[in-house]
């Protein structure tokens, strides 16, 4: 607890609140910025409280303007609105008075800051409104900047898109992280689904259902070797690497942040599995740690222990003309005996006789209740073409065996379908 001011005492992060009482815009930036490091994913609401030493009889959103000075008067009333606010663990009005004794508690969002700046990158869109644009998010793209760079990335595309379409434009919750719009994140090699935030009541209201679970997120795998039993529940804290900076690790220490993973098989073969899989949590590299630890790295997961394939791996014979639209790409590129350690996440587009240079991995399925409808929405978003090449082989040449498991949703018919 920390004195911050006559009219109250105020509990939250180290550093976060300022001589005054009021939240530090600088040190909420770093907070975020570590949170991002630490790998702690979609589950990172930074909140802080507030306990009135004597009786204001001030309307809660001004109060709020006095301790937030960086967020406008109209964004904590929109943030009251959204129940990003308690009051003596009620759900308040803007305009609800202040007393002695009340204790407040906000979700602080990250500060606003500049604009992204808009480039012409492809993007598969399937599904925009007034209000969210759901994506299928391509291999070898960033979802958003990093600190310093700010360019070449998803949120980039996306600023070009609304230029160029006139369809809106990005939530502005998480500019000053260069994050506007960003509800959650997929890692730069895995493809799939996406959503952001057009507006910030949308924002807030996605933002909630990540926090509370309430987001179903199906992803699909192919790893190494023939998964036991048929289903199971993944239960192990992750946290960072202790000594591999880009990795993250099973932590049984304090860093370790609870991590869950449900995995249902949905076909075996010789030596590999195709697997679905459900998130529970959300950290950093979370799928590829936990199969990784459970000793069946994801298929071109060389980071985890996967190995890249090619076509004469899977097959008898290299013969790309027999996999339906085979596209091989001239650009073979030899890797013997590279220390994986010594990559970074980058990879290179396979040779002639390649099949996957990535991790195999894809978020199939996102459902999520509309932020202002409410209404149920699902999307599937369909396999990219060196990952459903990838099946296709293994059903080809690796006696595929179908297993039935309750609770399995991905509908591997459509998801295989040719673009």
């Amino acid at each position: 607890m920390i004195d911050a001011a006559p009219d109250d005492i105020s509990d939250g992060p180290p550093g976060l609140i300022a001589p005054g009482g009021k939240v530090d815009r600088d040190a909420l930036y770093d907070l975020y910025a570590r949170q991002e490091e630490s790998g702690e994913g979609d589950d990172r609401a930074v909140s802080v409280t507030f306990r009135l030493a004597r009786d204001l009889a001030k309307r809660l959103d001004r109060y709020l303007v006095d301790r937030i000075p960086f967020l406008s008067r109209t964004a904590l009333q929109r943030l009251i609105d959204e129940g990003g606010v308690t009051v003596n663990g009620r759900a308040p009005k803007a305009s609800t008075r202040l007393r002695l004794g009340d204790v407040v508690t906000a979700v602080i969002p990250p500060p606003p800051s500049n604009e992204i700046p808009a480039e012409p990158i492809p993007l598969d869109v399937l599904f925009e409104d007034g209000d969210l644009i759901v994506l299928n998010k391509q291999a070898d793209l960033i979802v958003h900047p990093a600190r310093g760079n700010k360019s070449g990335t998803l949120i980039n595309g996306l600023a070009w898109h609304f230029v160029n379409t006139g369809s809106g434009r990005l939530s502005s919750v998480g500019e000053e992280l260069a994050r506007p719009g960003v509800v959650h994140r997929l890692d730069r090699h895995t493809t799939g689904a996406i959503v952001a935030a057009k507006t910030e009541t949308a924002h807030w209201r996605l933002g909630r259902q990540f926090e509370q679970r309430r987001v179903d997120k199906r992803y699909l795998a192919v790893v190494h070797g023939r998964m036991e039993p048929p289903a199971d529940v993944i239960d192990l804290p992750l946290g960072k690497h202790p000594t591999i900076r880009e990795r993250y690790a099973v932590r049984w220490d304090e860093s370790g942040k609870a991590s869950v993973t449900i995995y249902r098989v949905r076909e075996l073969f010789d030596e590999f599995t195709l697997v679905e899989l459900e998130l529970k949590t959300g950290r950093t590299h979370q799928i590829r740690v936990h199969l990784s630890h459970i000793g069946f790295p994801i298929v071109g997961d060389d980071l985890y222990g996967g190995r890249q394939l090619a076509i004469s791996d899977l097959a008898p014979v290299a013969d790309p003309i027999a996999v339906p639209n085979a596209d091989p790409i001239a650009d073979p590129i030899a890797v013997p005996n590279e220390n994986p350690m010594a990559r970074s996440e980058s990879r290179s587009k396979p040779g002639p006789d390649g099949v996957i240079r990535r991790q195999a991995l894809h978020a199939a399925i996102l459902g999520f209740a509309h932020p202002i409808s409410r209404e149920p929405m699902r999307f599937q978003a369909p396999l990219p073409e060196d990952m459903r090449r990838l099946v296709v082989l293994l059903r080809q040449h690796r006696s595929p065996e179908p297993v039935e498991v309750p609770g399995a949703t991905i509908d591997l018919d459509q998801l295989l379908r040719p673009a």
